[in-house]
């Protein structure tokens, strides 16, 4: 549905460099990287709001490259929504359908459809000021939907919500991906938005893709360091291989199998390390004395530092696991986890 091929924009103080993505009719897809990576340059110059220096833009077999946005069969939708503060949500909706040449009865029963699905029967002859963020952004979906577009572009529609309603937002997306058959693209710094709603994903560095794939493969086997330490690896070490073993300082690791190439990283999810004050009765493939030299409290969890050998291992445990282990940074601690947690690159 959206192809690019060698995309390039050059901007004053930054580039998008030799892009190239694939992304399937009816796929939720989901483009991540940090703020300033080019996130939102690519959705942009798909919209055809940023002119490209080189390469095609394609959506739905036809190039697109050199055509207004208008003629792009998309809606898009901002984090900031960008409703029309003098327009009730139901005329916001309905704003539109003006510009497009779409019978007036299926549009009813399709935007009528639409309010449904987002829960916003109750809120049609409110004005923006009287929403709450969570109520201003479904109804930003259902502008961009109601003319029915192929492709709906995303551009952080979570990222200035509250917990309370990033969730309900969440589920309104779900149901609209699964309900219109629309293609999806969207772009987030959060990885947690790429587990909770994409197919397939691609993680964007300094205008660069690293990485493309589906969401399962990026989050258990990164291709780079960034890939890794963006979907929190939070062990990323450089290693000497031989074999099925690496050599991480002075400490010896097994992995499940070797390495396809002889040097390079290996990455562990710190929700993979175990934690004991005693040395484990059933021993994992790596098991290792070390001592503790941090503790972080990060609100559910917290994230324990234990230096084992001349290497900092960074765990993840539950409140309830660190009240029963009565951790202290300065204590002894026995950390293990399987050669199958360890993924080498």
């Amino acid at each position: 549905m959206i192809r690019l091929e060698e995309l390039h924009i050059r901007l004053p103080d930054f580039s998008l460099d030799n892009v190239n993505l694939d992304i399937p009719a009816g796929e939720f897809f989901v483009l991540m990287g940090p703020t300033g990576s080019g996130k939102t340059l690519l959705l942009e110059a798909i919209a055809g709001l940023i002119k490209t220096s080189r390469g095609h833009v394609f959506i739905a077999g036809k190039e697109v490259t050199g055509l207004p946005p208008e003629k792009r069969d998309i809606g898009i939708v901002y984090q900031d929504q960008a409703l029309f503060p003098h327009l009730t949500v139901a005329q916001n909706i309905f704003y539109g359908l003006r510009y497009h040449q779409i019978d007036s009865k299926k549009a009813r029963e399709h935007i009528d459809g639409l309010v449904s699905l987002l829960d916003l029967k109750h809120l049609l002859n409110r004005l923006p000021v009287n929403l709450s963020g969570g109520e201003k952004q479904r109804v930003a979906l259902a502008r961009a939907l109601a003319v029915q577009p192929g492709v709906l572009l995303l551009d952080e529609p979570l990222s200035a919500l509250d917990p309370n309603f990033r969730d309900g937002v969440r589920t309104a997306l779900k149901a609209l991906h699964k309900n219109t058959g629309a293609t999806f693209m969207m772009v987030s710094h959060d990885f947690t938005d790429a587990l909770s709603l994409a197919d397939r994903a691609a993680v964007i560095n300094k205008g660069r893709i690293e990485q493309v794939g589906q969401v399962d493969d990026i989050f258990k086997r990164p291709v780079s360091t960034f890939s890794a330490d963006f979907v929190g690896m939070k062990n990323i070490f450089k290693a000497r291989f031989n074999g099925a073993h690496t050599a991480l300082g002075d400490l010896e690791i097994k992995l499940d199998k070797p390495p396809g190439n002889g040097q390079g990283h290996i990455a562990i999810r710190p929700e993979d390390i175990e934690l004991s004050k005693n040395n484990f009765r059933e021993k994992p493939h790596n098991t290792y004395k070390g001592k503790v030299v941090g503790i972080l409290d990060q609100g559910f969890t917290y994230e324990v530092h234990i230096q084992a050998g001349h290497t900092i291992f960074k765990s993840l445990v539950t409140k309830r696991d660190l009240f029963q282990l009565a951790l202290q940074e300065g204590e002894t601690i026995f950390i293990a986890f399987k050669a199958s947690a360890v993924h080498s690159f």
